[in-house]
């Protein structure tokens, strides 16, 4: 919850005019308890895996419309288990206060997030491909060969864990505001659906 119950209060403690951005998220987060903040990651996420592959979803529908399905009912049960690993950003510093990021905090920790993300996703996806790592877990995600958005988060619920570690590591080495921790969710997850979805 922000410490300042009027708008002028927050610019009086800033020294300046809110930005148009600030003015929004203040009225927004101002009388809302952090961590109800940090559960709205959870709309984030449903919202993201649910509309972002929707158009690729439309053109296939034909085509393959049982794997649509199967995917999308797993991917919920993903999401849920996603949320519930993620909901650890109130822990690792991420903030809800003003004054919010700049373009450049932004980009920085962006790039430090994806940076981070890649190397780690890449040896933990690399070790899922060993034998004990794909017969164990990891062949799941490989259960439909069709590409396909819905598939990226068709997976091993110890999968999900395990190339999530590599999401959160980034924004616990720097973390940020929240705005830019959502960014970086949706993001992820658009990138996730990309690399998934054969286009």
């Amino acid at each position: 919850m922000l410490p300042y119950e009027t708008i002028e209060l927050a610019e009086g403690a800033l020294g300046r005019k809110l930005s148009c951005w600030e003015n929004l998220w203040f009225r927004f987060s101002a009388k809302m308890l952090d961590i109800w903040l940090y559960f709205h990651t959870i709309w984030i996420v449903l919202i993201v895996f649910s509309m972002v592959p929707l158009p690729l979803f439309i053109l296939e529908l034909v085509k393959a419309r049982g794997l649509q399905k199967v995917c999308r009912i797993s991917s919920l049960f993903s999401d849920i288990f996603f949320i519930w690993v993620e909901s650890g950003e109130m822990f690792i510093g991420i903030r809800t206060s003003l004054p919010l990021p700049s373009l450049w905090e932004v980009i920085a920790q962006l790039t430090v997030y994806f940076l981070v993300e890649d190397s780690g996703h890449y040896w933990i996806h690399r070790w899922l491909h060993c034998k004990w790592g794909y017969d164990k877990i990891h062949r799941i995600h490989h259960g439909f060969t069709a590409p396909i958005g819905f598939a990226a988060p068709y997976a091993h619920w110890a999968e999900v864990l395990l190339l999530g570690i590599p999401t959160f590591v980034g924004p616990a080495i720097a973390p940020g505001h929240l705005i830019t921790y959502w960014l970086w969710i949706a993001l992820r997850q658009m990138e996730a659906i990309d690399t998934h979805s054969g286009y």
